[in-house]
């Protein structure tokens, strides 16, 4: 078994997880390390269960717009399960690529 603990970003709340060692080798093949990961899994999961919006997602993952998409749609995730706030959002990003 691998034990392993998480951080939030800003420090301020510590979980410990144990995962089966194969399950913990699987996630670090995927992305190199076992905390970027397990961290992409649990917010893509949250996204696809709509629990957290495109932007929050974003924000956790630290990623543009853009790449999580991308990141999306290579996992079969539709990215379009939008609500009025990040759609507005979406519109503005659309119009800036216009404008660029």
């Amino acid at each position: 078994m691998f034990r392993g603990v998480l951080h939030s970003p800003k420090g301020t709340d510590v979980q410990t997880i144990t995962l089966d060692e194969e399950l913990a080798e699987i996630l670090r093949s995927e992305a190199g390390s076992l905390e970027a990961a397990a961290s992409e899994a649990l917010v893509m999961e949250l996204f696809r269960r709509g629990r957290v919006s495109i932007g929050k997602a974003c924000e956790l993952l630290r990623v543009p717009r853009e790449a999580f998409a991308r990141r999306a749609d290579d996992l079969g995730i539709p990215y379009f399960l939008i609500n009025k706030d990040d759609w507005a959002a979406e519109l503005a990003t659309i119009e800036a690529w216009r404008q660029s």
